[in-house]
């Protein structure tokens, strides 16, 4: 099994300078590494189609609104899963959580892959890694600890660049997706979750 890993919106509270009030985890769940590839693959014709160079990254919040329809259009019967936790950070009283974005991040992680009832486990897990080597270090042993206290779900974590892996990218562009739903003054709010809405096994709104 592998899992990839990404988030949208910020972790900070910071609401009046400009803070998200909603974050979002989203894991993408491989359950065949043929499946992975296949999505990937579909991913790196897709960025030649558009003339992109190899290493142009597919992000959410950078792409147009038809970008993003048809990279979601493009994967969308690729077979993968989501599993993702929305929060409103708004609702979140914890001083400790409140004070510190890496804090709030790796707990939101730690949430989605320990409440997954047995559906994330023995799973190989990327994620986007963009901190400094003593987080890394720290995050992963955190995550050992909070989310795999019987070994069951982590066999192996790696943070990695998303910019050379496509599946990341893929990550993001479903919490993207996940997070727009929340802004619902936004016209395409509902839109981009509809196209991939056979590969969703649980949102979870986290309060």
């Amino acid at each position: 099994m592998l899992v990839f890993i990404d988030d949208s919106g910020d972790p900070g509270f910071k609401f009046n300078k400009g803070s998200s009030r909603h974050f979002v985890i989203a894991c993408i769940i491989f359950d065949d590494n043929l499946d992975a590839e296949e999505a990937g693959l579909r991913i790196k014709r897709l960025r030649r189609s558009l003339h992109w160079r190899d290493d142009h990254e597919f992000k959410f919040n950078k792409a147009s609104k038809t970008i993003r329809l048809a990279f979601l259009n493009e994967v969308r019967s690729c077979k993968f899963r989501i599993r993702a936790i929305v929060a409103d950070k708004s609702t979140i009283r914890s001083p400790e959580l409140r004070r510190s974005k890496n804090k709030f991040y790796n707990y939101m992680i730690k949430e989605v892959l320990s409440k997954s009832d047995g559906s994330i486990k023995y799973d190989r897990i990327r994620l986007d890694g963009h901190e400094d080597r003593a987080y890394k270090k720290a995050a992963t042993t955190y995550f050992r600890h909070q989310a795999n206290p019987k070994g069951g779900v982590i066999k192996d974590m790696k943070f990695v660049n998303s910019k050379n892996d496509n599946l990341v990218q893929l990550a993001d562009m479903v919490a993207g997706a996940i997070l727009r739903t929340t802004q619902t003054d936004k016209t395409d709010s509902k839109e981009y979750l509809r196209v991939i809405n056979k590969r969703i096994e649980d949102i979870w709104d986290f309060k």
